[in-house]
This record gives structure tokens, C-alpha cells and sequence, in this order.
């Protein structure tokens, strides 16, 4: 479990790194248990600590953006990604979210499908009047590779129909290679998984015919969801149809079917001719399905529950600390190298400094390594039986390595100090610090520049060719040319790769700058509020009108607010944002154009019979409108729903001219 930034940040390039070995290389260099375990505890730490994330968030990557050796093509509706859940807590806040996404009594429990989760390929068939046309791989969710030759090798994925279909069908599945027909390949690559990425990305389809690959048609978009009504009904569609379903699928109506079905799945899981990694639960109807909707990344609707992880044990030779953008102090355990489901590590994460104590870690030390999907891995447990007289305890260091004294800030939440010590540096003072938000500044959420990754961040920091972010744009080429590993070509693509990023939108430049609490979400709903960086330039006026004015931003908090004035109020800062903003071409907030809601703003008060708020606000959104948090001059509608209004904010609103819907008024508005 992740417990601090700088832990979060370090994972995170490490999961970056991964997602590409795996995706775009076919050469993983972790198991898919690991994999999956190491995403799930960055989104994890990502849901917890929003107000504190910079970066595009773990949970927003789909696979990996599609390879040059294809054609691009859009999916029809994004291709997306499964959130993972590994305890029974897990299952539990998926119900949870579903009834309250739903507005249903806590007590409910809505039919689900679960289907072996097959660790393998994603691909997305399109059929028009019952032929095949098209065959996709999943990409980045949004674009896929056009393999529809390679795809069309596949026996189990019919050229026509089995029955009569009118119009445009999409087909999703898995290709995957079984276990059995694996044997012969082995030899040339690492496991099914690797085979079929490796089959289907072939250039000449002819040697992907040579590779005995498999098909499980599994699902379909929602403009298909007028076929049948449940996602049951659906699959044996597909088997009508001449597609080959899974025959483990199963109906759900509760935990105990749930628990039940996972530990026979689990038990039978390597008689099966396949690979499997988990179980997907997905809604069974349709119609809630699209009520639910997707997140950025992932449906609401759908969840994978993983198999378990692995351990291992090992002594701790010493404790490092690392120092991250944010200033946060990470521990970092340095252990004899040891082979963890055939991995071999030899660091182990310490989260922080109560972690430290409260497991009574020292140097020395023989302790419990759990990976769990953490190439670096976090410690469980020390085995104090084995404890020596040479362990030694660890004295955490009260100042960060650039000399400034650390801290702990106070939460005023929860009334607690943080257990994260900080470097205090505001601005550019210290280095660590420094380097950090230049690798932000470069990284794909942000600026996006190729070809200046951290590796070569912290070697021009060391030639002293970059200090700051705007240096970026000073850069010699002439002197890069020259250096080890580089030449004129290379120099002559870092160089045309800042230039392409020198264009970019207002809401990715205000991620970019890497202010603490402002994440890649704050960032859109402040690039909405101001729609252009001459707007979003007061803030360095520090006005406090400017500042109170975001409070009535629905997701915008104290927290953002405070964090914002912090860094304007800091000169170096200031300086920062102005040569930055005077060498790029930021490009104005555009609201969209369609929608009944364009140019309306709403604000909701009260609970609803029908929905919930979180349904309501994704409508308004969807529709071009925004969600304010507190009622102004600036809001057309305030919808109280019928459980509990706040009347102190119903009042306010009416003062001040603001036209109040009631639940049924809204509801007609929406035509639900």
C-alpha cells in the first residue's frame, strides 16, 4: 500500500515502464499478477490522495498508445480498462458505489455476470449486415491498431454471421493462445500472453496464421445494447452468432454467489487450457449499464477481481531516503536481492517515517517482502524471531538532503499531523525538489516532450544545461549533439519535439506546472473557470477576490485554493509561470458547443429518489453545463432534491434571483 507522494511518483514511472513492456514490447518483465497489483495500489493511493495528484492519474491509461507499424483508427466508443479489486472490501464498495451511483437502498444487490477474466488481447470486430469488416486492437482505449487481417486468421472469429444481423454490430473479445498450443512456442517467447500480443501485431498476416490463436467474444458497445437486455442474453447472441463464449460465465445475485464462484473459478484455474487472472463482474442489464456510464478510463459497471500475490523473505541491508516534487521524505529499503514469483528484487518501499516505527523496522532486520504487483515492494512484516544484536534502529532524518528542515504539516481534517515528513521548499530552492517537477514538467500528462525523459532530465541537470523548466527552451543542440549517446539526429529530435509541445492547452499547461493539490481534474475545472491563461494569470496578483471566487467551483476546495496561493505568492514561481507562459502558445478553454446545457451553470442541494448527485452532475456535464458548489450571481439553476435540502442555500439562491427546480422540475428537464 502506498503512503506518501513520493512512493506514488516512484511506482508510477515505474508502472509506466511496465505498461509499455507490455503493451507496445511484448516482453514483460514482471508476472501479470504483479502488474496488476502495482496499478491497483497507485489507483488506490490515487482515489485517496486526489487533491494532491499531478500527472495524468494511473486510472486514466488504457494499454498504450497504438504502434507506428499500423494504421490508427477511433474507436467507435473507447476501448476501456477493468478496475481491480483483491479483498472482499473491495467487492463490497463496488456494491456500494453501484447502489449509490444508482440511488438504490444499501441493501440491494443488482444481478452481475461474471465471466473468467482471460489473460490475453483485447480486440474490437465490426460486422456490417453480418460480415466482418474490421478487426482493432485495443491501444490506447481511444485509438487501436487496425489488425483486421491478422484478426481475420483467427478461426473462432466468423467472417459471416451465423444468423441474419441488419446494420452495424461490434464485437469484443480476447485472443488468446491456450496453454496446450503454447508448448510448441515456448521457445520463442515468454508466455501465452506474450505469443499472442506477438502474433497479432505481425506485418504479414500469413505469419500470424502460423500461430494457433483463440477467440472469447465477450461484450459490445452501448449503441448495441437495443439487441437484447442483459449482458446473458447478449453472450448467447454471440454463441448464435458463431462466436465461442466462455462457458464458465455465471449469473450473480449476491456476495455469498460471488464468494462461492470465485473460489471454485480459483480451484479449477489451472485445469483450465487458458490463462486467467480473475474474474470480471459486470452489471447484467443494460439499461444500468448505461445509466452508470464510464469513468475516464474504466465503467462504472465492471470490475476485474484478481487472484492473490506473492512473498518472500529477505534482510534489510540499509534505509535510503528518496525526496519527491512534492518535498515528501520516502524510506526506501535496500534488501539482498530475492526471487519473488520470479522476479528478482532488492528494494522494498518503507512508506513513511510512522510506518517505520510502527512495524519496528530496522536495519538488519529479516523481513516479510510482499510484491504483490510492486516491482519495488513494500515490507509486511519483520520476523522478529531472526532479529539480531548487529539491527539497528533507524533514525528518520529531521532535515532533507538540500538542508532545509523537514516538517509535518497539519491536517485540519482530521486534526492529525501528517504522517509524511516534507521538505518545505515552496519554490526552486531545493534541487531534489527541482528535478522532480522538471521530469513532471516533460512527462506525458503534462508537456508531453519526447525524447526528454528523466533519465536525460537528471543528466542535463548534472551538465547544468537545465535548472528550471523554461531552460528547456534554451537549450543548446549544438552542445547536445556532441554529448555521449546523442549525435545531430537525436538533438535535432529533442529539438523538433519541444517545439511540436510549445502549443497547448490551458488545462495540461496548469497541470504542467506541478502545483501541489492541483491534479489533472483541478486543473480542468480551473482551466474552465478561467478559459485562458491571461485570466488564470491573476492568480499571481494574489487578489483575494480572485481566490474566494474559486470556492464556488464544485471540486475545488480550501486545500486547491491554499495550495494555489502558496505557489503565486512564491517569487520563483512567479517568475517560472511568466517566462513559460511568454515562450508558449496556450490554447483558450473551449466549452463544447453541443448539449441543452451550454453557457447554464447548476448547483444541487438535497438527496433525489431516482438518482443520485453524482448521476445528476454527469448529465449536466455531458449536456455542455457546469456544477457549481456554492450558489452566486453566476448560477441559472438550483436543483433541491426532495431529501433534505439545505434551506440556507435554497434562501441564498432565491435572494439573488437564482431560478429553484424541485426533484420533479428537474426530472423534466431531463426528460427522465
Amino acid at each position: 500500500m502506498i503512503k506518501n507522494l513520493k512512493e506514488y511518483k516512484k511506482k508510477k514511472k515505474i508502472f509506466l515502464d511496465l505498461n509499455k513492456n507490455y503493451y507496445d514490447l511484448n516482453k514483460p518483465v514482471v508476472d501479470d499478477a504483479s502488474y496488476d497489483t502495482l496499478k491497483k495500489d497507485l489507483i488506490n493511493f490515487e482515489e485517496n490522495n486526489s487533491n494532491i495528484i499531478s500527472g495524468n492519474k494511473i486510472k486514466n491509461i488504457v494499454g498504450y498508445k497504438p504502434s507506428d507499424k499500423f494504421s490508427k483508427v477511433k474507436h467507435d466508443e473507447n476501448m476501456l480498462s477493468l478496475d481491480n479489486a483483491f479483498t472482499d472490501q473491495d467487492i463490497f464498495d463496488f456494491y456500494k458505489k453501484l447502489n449509490n451511483f444508482l440511488n438504490l437502498n444499501s441493501d440491494t444487490r443488482i444481478e452481475l455476470l461474471a465471466e473468467p477474466k482471460i489473460d490475453g488481447i483485447s480486440a474490437s470486430l465490426k460486422y456490417v449486415n453480418g460480415k466482418y469488416i474490421q478487426g482493432i486492437s485495443r491501444g490506447d482505449g481511444n485509438y487501436g491498431e487496425e489488425i483486421s487481417e491478422n484478426l481475420a486468421t483467427i478461426k473462432d472469429i466468423p467472417k459471416v454471421l451465423s444468423k441474419p444481423h441488419s446494420g452495424e454490430l461490434i464485437v469484443r473479445g480476447e485472443v488468446y493462445i491456450a496453454k496446450s498450443d503454447f508448448k510448441s512456442l515456448s521457445d520463442k517467447f515468454a508466455n501465452p500472453r506474450n505469443a499472442a500480443s506477438g502474433s497479432l501485431r505481425q506485418k504479414n498476416s500469413k505469419n500470424t496464421s502460423k500461430i494457433p490463436l483463440k477467440f472469447f467474444a465477450y461484450g459490445t458497445i452501448f449503441k448495441n445494447h437495443d439487441i437484447v437486455e442483459k449482458q446473458s442474453d447478449f453472450l448467447k447472441k454471440l454463441k448464435d452468432f458463431g462466436f465461442k463464449i466462455n462457458p464458465l460465465s455465471k449469473i450473480i445475485n449476491n456476495e455469498n454467489e460471488l464468494d462461492l464462484n470465485y473460489k471454485n473459478i480459483e480451484t479449477k484455474r489451472a485445469s483450465l487450457d487458458y490463462d486467467i487472472d480473475g474474474i470480471v463482474y459486470k452489471v447484467n442489464d443494460f439499461k444500468l449499464q448505461q445509466r452508470l456510464g464510464n469513468l475516464t478510463n474504466s465503467p462504472r459497471w465492471a470490475i476485474a477481481h484478481k487472484f492473490s500475490a506473492e512473498k518472500g523473505i529477505s534482510k534489510i541491508k540499509k534505509i535510503e531516503i528518496q525526496v519527491g516534487r512534492t518535498g515528501a521524505l520516502t524510506p526506501v529499503a535496500k534488501i539482498d536481492p530475492v526471487n519473488i514469483g520470479g522476479v528478482l528484487v532488492s528494494n522494498a518501499t518503507l512508506h513513511n517515517e510512522e510506518e517505520i516505527l510502527r512495524k519496528d523496522i530496522r536495519v538488519n532486520d529479516t523481513v516479510i517482502v510482499q510484491r504483490a504487483g510492486d516491482v519495488i515492494p513494500q515490507v509486511v512484516r519483520v520476523d522478529l524471531t531472526k532479529r539480531q544484536k548487529t539491527s539497528k534502529k533507524f533514525i528518520f532524518p529531521q532535515k532533507c538532503p538540500c538542508g532545509f528542515a523537514t516538517v509535518k504539516e497539519f491536517n485540519e481534517t482530521t486534526k492529525k499531523y501528517d504522517a509524511v515528513r516534507r521538505c518545505p521548499d515552496k519554490g526552486y530552492d531545493c534541487n531534489l525538489i527541482t528535478k522532480e517537477k522538471l521530469k513532471h514538467y516533460v512527462s506525458k500528462d503534462a508537456m508531453n516532450i519526447e525524447g526528454l525523459g528523466k533519465k536525460v532530465i537528471e543528466n542535463f541537470w548534472n551538465l547544468n544545461l537545465l535548472k528550471l523548466p523554461q531552460d528547456i527552451y534554451k537549450l543548446d543542440f549544438n552542445k547536445i549533439s556532441k554529448l555521449e549517446g546523442w549525435g545531430k539526429l537525436s538533438a535535432d529530435n529533442l529539438k523538433k519535439s519541444i517545439e511540436k509541445t510549445k502549443k497547448i492547452n490551458l488545462d495540461r499547461f496548469i497541470f504542467s506546472l506541478g502545483i501541489r493539490h492541483i491534479g489533472q481534474e483541478n486543473a480542468k475545472i480551473l482551466a474552465r473557470f478561467f478559459k485562458s491563461v491571461n485570466n488564470f494569470k491573476k492568480l499571481t496578483n494574489c487578489k483575494d477576490q480572485t481566490y474566494t471566487d474559486l470556492i464556488q467551483l464544485d471540486g475545488i476546495g480550501d486545500t486547491q485554493v491554499k495550495s494555489l496561493k502558496n505557489f503565486f505568492i512564491n517569487k520563483t514561481n512567479k517568475k517560472v509561470f511568466e517566462q513559460l507562459i511568454s515562450k508558449l502558445t496556450i490554447v483558450d478553454h473551449i466549452f463544447s458547443k453541443k448539449g441543452k446545457f451550454i453557457n447554464q451553470t447548476f448547483m444541487f442541494t438535497g438527496g433525489m429518489s431516482k438518482m443520485s448527485r453524482s448521476e445528476a452532475k454527469k448529465i449536466v456535464e455531458n449536456e455542455g453545463g457546469k456544477v457549481l458548489g456554492s450558489p452566486s450571481k453566476k448560477l441559472n439553476y438550483l436543483i433541491s432534491g426532495d431529501s433534505k435540502p439545505t434551506i440556507k442555500k435554497i434562501n441564498q439562491a432565491k435572494e439573488i434571483g437564482v431560478k429553484v427546480l424541485s426533484e420533479k422540475d428537474w426530472y423534466r428537464l431531463i426528460d427522465f
